[in-house]
């Protein structure tokens, strides 16, 4: 800082701000002088009581001056400069107040400190009259526990009371006085109270004048309608009144309630807070236009139904709270006479009051901006007060009544509830509240921003009070002459309603978050004898009362002096009320009881305060420099005697322009104080320079709103919806951008005040806020101009535009003459796009007041660029909806890039006659007939040039997903022009990219090839499958080409893959079923559209079907599951189908009657042989017809009794038949009747008695399977499916190659498919998958090795199902296990089972060797390498083998062999289940002897089995160490081979099980080589008894099923080698242990 003090003005140090300047109230010629001792110090902030002041300084160091009587020491009588508050050093104050004699100041913590004079408790000290030193005030809420102590805000003073604001919005006062608000008639009160009156609205700023006060309040939020009383509370009178004068009627709702304050506490609780007030716009009412429309409106909304003796009638209702009415009623005079006739009612106080009412300065805009223009409907019902108004009106008024007034009819419930954020948000602040540092509202900020959050979307085109308005009463507003009722306004009654849109933005948004809220009203109480509450009388008030006739004024700051009152609005006028004896309200008028507005020069007036008896304003200057106003007593000298008299308007004082920019002005008693910035470099000059042209651009934007927009959309015959729409949208967003202006010319204005950082400019640190304001309206207006816009207008508002010509030529600032009206309003909206220029060019003039490298700097500069850039584009825009209109006229939202009018592209092979008119917009391509146009959009377009040489000179092919064009050009350079321009188009409608990226550095673009391929959405209208369907996804040239998604109007979704134009590959299709509100639901292959290939399909009636697909139909092998086990028939079929129906061989699993059928069908009929098995253990195998048992079977019960002939229905025997009992016995003859409800028989028994001799089973157990289905026709499906994946079309037709071709496609789409979801794949799947991709290679001589190899090759490929053979041996497993268990393990399956497997053996074989043509075919040998033959020995003979003796020693060839390995093991488990069943009897007779005889010792069971002594083993081996056999010695003997022949129960094949029989003999060889130590040759009778105690002693529990199952699938070959004798011995040992004799 520059601390050496200067004289003259000229010098004064470069950086200077917050120089203070002071002088003595009461004159016009002043000269202010600079106050000394503050040398160097910033101030901030200062305040004046009535003889002394203080200052606040950028260090938060608080100085007083002038009589400080409460200070003790000599220098109480006057400090000339100021002085320092110790006491407050180190507390940092951000805010200071001054009342007349006692002060206050706030620190950052928001703790309050007070000093001065307490007379009267307003330092909040008890018993002290005087405070010397600052101390600190404790505010606590009782309401909270624990006890909170409240932070402050701001602070006011009065005379003998002192409010402060808190952070969360509430009002704290103390001191003594009805000024006070609170609920007490005992003061002083010197324990801060809140003011319960206000709680839980948010208050924005404070001001105390001597005896009263003020607090400026956010409007409430709209709220839900409230019933609405008829009479007041308190007086009983009646809320809307009526009165009928001669040729008019005057309804007003605008009750005053005399008793204005007596208010009890249960009242208090039920007040109903109805802050908005909204006012018709000045519109004349009546048919006659002209000399009505200039005739001024009472702007004070106080008439009442006027008593005979004319008592205060103009006092403004102040019972408000009580009435919960809060809209007051129009009064209109249209006529002189009436004006005359009110004037003369009352010779009292009403007589000036009506007539500053009636001569309301013209120039004023009497009218409310928070009006919703709507477009009038009829009137509805209200309450019974209006309804019992209305109805005595119409009866003294006649019908015309009917009419409603021209600016149409709102709604009580919208009068009741006009403004609104839709969300509540409690902290909006105002940036007029505090003068106190930046620092303070960030922190508000932040607070209000959280808040706010949630209102951020609610800025829509369709306002909140639409709503209402439709549904709600509408506000009748008689016409003043109902003689003159215009016919047109009664046409206008009738009219449809239509939609209203509200030209104040309800939004609270963001917007209102981070700057000074507009929404506001002002609240005021204390002692009114002066008038200075506002509310049109002179009554006290002891609790806050709303001033309604400043409601929707947008009021951003209050100042109140002694005993008068002055508010600043946001369009920079004042109003003024109170006392007016020294004319400090600006006005001629004596003291007002009504706020008035006051006449101040200058172009606008944005800071005010109040003095004593006078009032100071500070008001831009044509060159932006603040000039200051006073007004009130004047005191001239002249002859040495003092004259005093009164400013008759304020006055601009000279002196105080010249000391600099003025940045604050503060007022009190005796002297007034100014704080002056210095103009360095610019800095301080541009900041006025933008604040002042912010509020003058608010002004002009409210001027148009109210003067131009509002009337235009009250207009009659708009046009059509569209347009209207259009209309009030582009309405609705210049109201918001208007809104958004007032809030940021109001946030400057207490920008100036503060610090004045750059940084925290609103149009830098919320610059989006802006932007995207100005965007909205932009699109909204560009819109509208494209749809025709004011010309459509110029029809009906011709009237109101040649009326006002004179007033829009002034708004526009367009004076050349005839101009043509359209395009006055063209500039006038256009208007300001401007603004966006002035905000880049001050920016960029402050930015030069900083260091280039500073972050200021740069900041600015980029701001500045933001807007500039924001302002060409959208120039450009409107350029570009210019030209649109240009020439089309009915497509909003679109830009044209180029047409073909002047016939540069025509439609080939075109009609003569016919007309082709091409138009390409930035989203499509349109193709205009004569009568019909079509719309191609772009992202579904793909366009290419024909060649030369096809005859198609200058030709461009045009590709649509329903259409083909090929347009011909008139010369080369058009089709070069279009081609370009169609790809560049179609390029950036798939990008997406915004305009402000199409122009390059030289705006010429870089050519864009579109991709062909590529995502896009289109719904399409032609084509007779898909037509009205959604496809989203892929696309190539034209045809949806990829992953896409369909979905149908009728609700049917298709989700998966296509292919030129189909659905093809894998997919998800559902279809709703509407009955049973399910869907259907497939998943699955599909060809060229149908269902075809693998797939599942869930019906809506829950059966699923999994299987395969041929045209849309069940075809091929496939499982159906109906019902669940719980539902009423669940059932399983699984088989073969066709075109729909079940077909071929199939079992069918009847789960409810526990029946299970397998056999042939036709048609969904069993037809043909069959078998049928159910759970009580019968079986039926014979022909069925048409689903019933007819013809030749056989049926067997579960006690192997027999019946062998003729059926007629299930389970029911007609004709000839054989019956053959268990014992053997038997009957032939006829039979009739139903299997276990008695048979009638005719017929002869026979008791045969060759049966004990032939020792085998009946006959007819023997034929079994004869009549059942041969096992080579069973499952063919399975199996030609299977051929058909390798590309034959019958087993064995077919190329090789081909199929390896068809095994490597399926592998890899397969696996593709999976890549999606990894979790189907295991790592050892992926393995085999990898290794399955190299096929085995034969050249030379088939070998063993390759046979390995192929054997591989098989299990790997059998081990996955991706694998067309992994396939079929699953799909085979499957329907193995489905035949074969639950009811199908039944005993006499067996045989079938076993026949089935071999089957499938044969088959799969086939398939084998068709793979790899050089294995040889079943039963060839492959001979041993000579190296793979040495060093075998035999068993039996104990020779090597040589070549001589054998003839040709090698390994055959087997499909057992080969694939039982691969097979068994997965249909081991039901196979093993129907061996074990089958060989029940004989394996519990084996079981029992094998228990029996194991009781014995080694010793003993060795010599009762007849074992040679000289194979029993002397030592055993236990647990590693050698012991003597001793005779009680068990399970020790052989205990090695039992180990080994334990295990056949482990394997699979029965090729293990003989090796491990085979290795079990060789155990037994080498346990009795150990025990003899010398070579011998095994004879039968010596191995025998020794491997028959190994088997005992195995204790294997199925012993017999395990060698039926080996002697069923054993390989033929191996039956007369070594495996074969081995095995015939353990088959030998079985049958002997059942019929072991004990002895």
């Amino acid at each position: 800082m520059d601390s050496q003090e200067r004289s003259s003005e000229e010098a004064e140090g470069a950086r200077e701000r917050g120089l203070v300047y002071v002088w003595k109230a009461g004159s016009c010629s002043v000269t202010p002088e600079r106050l000394p001792g503050l040398s160097g110090k910033t101030v901030l902030q200062a305040a004046l009581g009535t003889h002394h002041g203080l200052l606040l300084t950028e260090g938060g160091e608080v100085y007083s001056f002038g009589r400080l009587p409460w200070r003790p020491g000599p220098e109480e009588s006057c400090a000339n400069s100021p002085v320092l508050e110790n006491t407050l050093l180190g507390h940092h104050v951000i805010t200071v107040a001054a009342g007349s004699f006692h002060n206050g100041a706030v620190t950052e913590s928001g703790v309050v400190y007070m000093w001065g004079n307490n007379s009267a408790g307003q330092c909040a000290v008890a018993n002290q009259p005087c405070v010397p030193e600052p101390q600190p005030i404790s505010i606590s809420d009782s309401e909270t526990s624990p006890l909170l102590s409240v932070r402050i805000l701001q602070l006011a003073c009065g005379e003998e009371h002192t409010l402060a604001l808190s952070l969360s919005r509430e009002i704290w006062a103390w001191g003594s006085g009805c000024q006070l608000g609170l609920i007490t008639t005992t003061f002083p009160v010197t324990k801060p109270q809140k003011v319960e009156h206000l709680a839980g609205r948010v208050v924005l700023q404070i001001a105390c004048g001597a005896y009263h006060s003020l607090a400026l309040v956010q409007c409430l939020p709209v709220q839900e309608m409230k019933p609405i009383p008829e009479r007041c509370n308190h007086c009983s009178q009646l809320l809307i009144t009526m009165t009928d004068k001669e040729d008019h009627v005057i309804i007003s709702d605008s009750h005053c309630c005399p008793l204005g304050v007596t208010l009890t506490d249960n009242q208090l609780e039920n007040h109903v807070f109805c802050p908005s007030l909204e006012t018709l716009e000045g519109k004349s009412v009546t048919g006659s236009q002209s000399e009505d429309c200039q005739k001024p409106l009472v702007e004070e909304h106080t008439l009442v139904a006027l008593e005979s003796d004319g008592a205060s009638v103009l006092s403004s209702k102040d019972g408000q709270e009580d009435s919960g009415v809060s809209s007051p009623g129009n009064t209109l005079f249209p006529d002189k006479k009436v004006k005359e006739y009110l004037i003369s009612l009352s010779e009292h106080s009403l007589n000036e009051s009506l007539e500053k009412n009636i001569c309301a300065e013209p120039e004023q805009p009497s009218q409310e901006e928070q009006l919703s223009a709507c477009i009038p409907g009829p009137p509805g019902t209200s309450t019974s007060a209006l309804n019992s108004l209305v109805a005595s009106c119409a009866s003294a008024v006649g019908v015309r009544v009917a009419a409603t007034y021209e600016a149409g009819a709102l709604s009580l419930k919208k009068v009741m509830n006009f403004y609104g954020t839709p969300s509540s948000e409690p902290g909006s602040h105002s940036g007029g509240g505090s003068p106190g540092p930046e620092a303070l509202k960030d922190t508000r900020e932040e607070q209000v921003r959280l808040e706010s959050m949630q209102g951020k979307k609610s800025s829509s085109l369709v306002d909140i009070r639409e709503e209402e308005s439709e549904g709600g009463s509408r506000r009748l507003s008689l016409p003043g002459l109902l003689s003159q009722v215009s016919p047109r306004l009664l046409r206008k009654v009738g009219r449809a309603k239509m939609r209203t849109v509200a030209l104040t933005p309800t939004y609270s948004g963001e917007a209102d978050a981070l700057l000074p809220s507009l929404r506001t009203e002002v609240w005021s109480w204390g002692k009114g004898k002066e008038g200075q509450l506002g509310h049109g009388d002179v009554l006290p008030r002891l609790q806050p009362l709303c001033v309604k006739s400043l409601d929707g004024k947008e009021v951003i700051h209050l100042s109140a002096g002694g005993h008068h009152s002055l508010a600043l609005t946001a369009k920079s006028q004042v109003y003024s009320w109170g006392s007016n004896i020294s004319g400090q309200l600006g006005h001629l008028n004596s003291p007002t009881t009504v706020p008035r507005l006051a006449k101040v020069c200058g172009d606008g007036v944005w800071s005010t305060a109040a003095g004593l008896d006078y009032s100071l304003f500070l008001a831009d200057e044509e060159d932006f420099q603040p000039g200051l106003y006073y007004s009130g007593q004047e005191t001239t000298t002249e002859n040495n005697l003092d004259e005093n008299s009164c400013t008759k308007s304020p006055v601009l004082l000279l002196s105080c322009s010249k000391i600099g920019y003025i940045s604050n002005v503060i007022a009190g008693g005796d002297n007034c104080l100014l704080l002056v910035d210095k103009n360095v470099m610019g800095y301080i000059a541009s900041l006025h320079e933008l604040a002042s042209t912010e509020r003058r651009f608010y002004f002009k934007l409210s001027e148009i709103k109210s003067q131009v927009l509002r009337p235009l959309l009250g207009l009659d015959n708009l046009g059509n919806a569209n347009t209207i729409q259009l209309l009030q949208e582009m309405a609705s967003r210049f109201s918001k951008l208007c809104y958004l202006i007032g809030q940021h010319g109001a946030s400057l204005s207490s920008f100036l005040h503060g610090v004045k950082e750059a940084r925290s400019l609103a149009i830098l640190k919320h610059s989006s806020l802006f932007l995207d304001s100005y965007t909205e309206y932009c699109t909204s207006i560009t819109n509208f101009l494209v749809m025709g816009g004011f010309m459509l207008l110029a029809k009906p508002a011709i009237d109101f535009l040649s009326k006002n010509q004179e007033l829009l030529q002034k708004l526009s600032e367009k004076n050349e003459e005839n101009l043509q009206l359209v395009e006055v309003l063209n500039a006038l909206f256009f208007m300001p796009f401007g603004r966006l220029h002035n905000y880049a060019r001050t920016l960029l003039k402050l930015a030069t007041c900083f260091e280039v490298a500073s972050p200021e700097y740069q900041k600015l500069q980029d701001s500045s660029s933001c807007y500039e850039s924001l302002a060409v584009h959208l120039g450009r825009k409107r350029k570009e909806a210019e030209y649109t209109l240009g020439f089309w006229k009915t497509f909003p939202g679109k830009m044209t890039i180029c047409e073909s009018s002047n016939r540069g592209l025509s439609l080939q092979h075109a009609g003569r006659f016919s007309v082709n008119w091409f138009i390409l917009f930035n989203d499509a391509l349109v193709h205009a007939q004569f009568s019909t146009h079509h719309i191609f959009p772009l992202s579904t377009l793909w366009v290419e040039a024909l060649s030369e040489e096809a005859g198609n000179v200058n030709g461009l092919k045009i590709t649509t997903p329903e259409e083909q064009l090929i347009l011909v050009s008139s010369t080369p350079q058009e089709k070069t022009k279009w081609l370009r321009a169609i790809s560049q188009a179609v390029d950036q409608a798939l990008k997406g990219t915004s305009d402000l990226m199409l122009y390059g550095p030289g705006g010429n673009v870089p050519r864009q090839e579109p991709p062909i391929s590529r995502s896009a959405k289109y719904t399409f209208y032609k084509d007779p499958r898909f037509k009205d369907a959604v496809y989203d996804g892929r696309w190539l040239s034209g045809k949806p080409h990829g992953r896409g998604i369909l979905k149908w109007a009728d609700g049917r979704t298709y989700s998966g893959t296509f292919r030129t134009g189909l659905e093809d590959g894998y997919g998800e299709y559902r279809v709703p079923n509407k009955a049973l509100n399910k869907d259907d639901h497939y998943v699955g292959h599909w060809k060229e559209g149908k269902m075809c290939g693998h797939g599942v399909y869930s019906y809506a009636t829950g059966e699923v079907y999994e299987g395969c697909f041929q045209d849309n139909m069940r075809h091929g092998h496939g499982l159906l599951r109906s019902g669940k086990l719980t539902s009423s028939s669940p059932s399983m079929f699984i088989g073969q189908w066709t075109m729909d129906k079940k077909s071929g061989y199939g079992v069918f699993d009847d789960i409810t009657r526990g029946e299970k059928y397998m056999g042939m069908w036709q048609d969904d009929l069993c037809q043909g042989n069959g078998v049928v098995v159910t759970q009580f253990g019968l079986y039926y195998e014979g022909a069925f017809s048409t689903n019933k048992m007819m013809g030749t079977g056989i049926l067997l019960s579960e006690d192997d009794t027999v019946y062998e002939g003729e059926f007629s229905d299930n389970w029911t025997l007609s004709g000839k038949g054989t019956l053959t009992l268990p014992n053997g016995d038997y009957i032939e003859g006829l039979f009739s009747g139903e299997w276990g409800s008695g048979i009638k028989i005719t017929g002869t028994y026979f008791k045969p008695s060759f049966y004990e001799n032939e020792k085998d089973k009946p006959k007819a157990l023997r034929k079994l399977g004869i009549l059942a289905v041969p096992p080579d026709e069973k499952w063919k499906a399975v199996f030609e499916e299977c051929w058909n994946q390798l590309g034959c079309e019958s087993p064995g037709q077919g190329d090789r190659w081909k199929a390896w071709d068809n095994i490597a496609v399926a592998l890899t789409t397969n696996r593709r498919q999976h890549k999606d979801s990894p979790e189907l794949l295991s790592r050892s799947h992926t393995q085999t998958l990898e290794s399955l991709e190299f096929i085995p290679q034969h050249i030379g001589a088939f070998t063993l090795e390759k046979y390995e190899n192929i054997k591989k090759y098989l299990i790997k490929a059998c081990d996955t199902p991706l694998h067309p053979l992994g396939k079929l041996v699953e799909t085979l497993v499957a329907v193995y296990r489905m035949t074969y268990v639950g009811v199908g393990a039944n005993r006499r399956l067996l045989q079938e089972a076993v026949r089935e497997i071999k089957s499938y053996l044969k088959r799969i074989f086939q398939l084998v060797r068709f793979l790899f043509p050089d294995l040889p075919e079943e039963g060839s040998t492959i001979p041993f390498l000579a190296t793979e033959t040495k060093g075998r020995r035999s068993f039996c003979s104990g020779k090597s083998d040589s070549r001589s003796e054998s003839p040709e020693p090698g390994y055959v060839v087997t499909s057992f062999g080969l694939l039982l390995p691969v097979l068994l093991p997965r249909l081991y488990p039901p196979l093993f289940m129907l061996y074990a069943l089958d060989n029940e009897r004989e394996e519990d007779i084996y079981w029992e002897c094998v228990l029996r005889l194991n009781k014995q010792t080694d010793m003993a069971l060795l010599s009762f089995l007849g074992v040679q002594a000289k194979f029993w083993p002397g030592t055993v081996c236990i647990l590693g160490e050698s012991r003597k056999v001793s005779s009680n010695t068990k399970d020790a003997c052989f205990a090695s081979a039992v180990e080994c022949l334990q295990q056949i129960s482990t394997t699979f094949t029965p090729a293990d099980k003989l090796k491990v029989i085979q290795q079990t003999f060789e155990e037994i060889s080498q346990n009795v080589l150990e025990t003899l130590q010398e070579d011998f040759l095994w004879s039968m009778d010596d191995l025998f008894p020794v491997f028959l105690y190994v088997v005992l002693r195995a204790r294997i529990r199925n012993l017999g099923s395990e060698v039926h199952l080996i002697e069923d699938l054993m390989d033929p070959y191996l039956q007369h080698g070594e495996q074969g004798i081995m095995f015939t011995t353990l088959k030998a040992c079985y049958y002997q242990i059942q019929h072991e004799k004990l002895t």
